[in-house]
């Protein structure tokens, strides 16, 4: 087993074990940092969505700092029940929801009625295409004002009409904050 600690909030410090997996890759500390003084310290009252949440550092993270509700979906079997194993020992129940499944048909099969995240953790694994495949599919997950932090190999400008207005880069890992595009047709 693995472990990274989450750096701030109510849970600082607590170690997060999680297994090898392919593609899993924990955000890196620094990075980690960076993100949530992008968010501001103090997430109460969010709704957020760690999809493809390996270590579950991103979202245990936004939970740590107050976010009211954070949903984890990852589709490995071993990472779930890490996640849900982290979930017991931190006695996060009421606040943390674990759920297995694929990115994709998790997004599509979503109940169009069902509350929509505030901010949304895409973390997916490299050179598979998803942030591609899955920004057609943002505007039934994220309420109008949402943030989505995407993580990639590359740089993004955006992730169908969110547009980076923050953007780093840790070694290998680029990094982006980003915001929905006011249109017209925005809804």
């Amino acid at each position: 087993m693995n472990s990274v600690r989450i750096i701030g909030g109510a849970w600082r410090r607590r170690a997060l074990r999680f297994p090898d997996a392919e593609g899993l890759r924990p955000t890196p500390d620094r990075v980690r940092e960076t993100l949530f003084n992008w968010l501001g310290q103090d997430l109460a009252g969010l709704s957020c969505l760690d999809l493809f949440a390996g270590s579950g550092a991103l979202g245990f993270e936004a939970a740590s700092r107050g976010a009211s509700r954070v949903l984890m979906v990852d589709r490995s079997a071993a990472v779930v029940a890490a996640l849900r194993a982290n979930v017991r020992k931190l006695g996060a129940a009421g606040q943390v929801e674990i759920m297995r499944a694929d990115a994709v048909e998790f997004m599509v099969l979503r109940d169009a009625d069902a509350p929509r995240f505030d901010a949304l953790f895409l973390d997916p694994p490299y050179h598979q295409g998803w942030i591609a495949r899955l920004a057609p599919l943002l505007p039934r997950l994220m309420a109008d004002e949402g943030v989505v932090y995407v993580e990639a190999e590359t740089a993004q400008d955006a992730c169908g009409r969110w547009r980076a207005v923050k953007s780093g880069r840790a070694g290998q890992v680029f990094f982006h904050l980003m915001r929905a595009e006011k249109s017209d047709d925005a809804g």
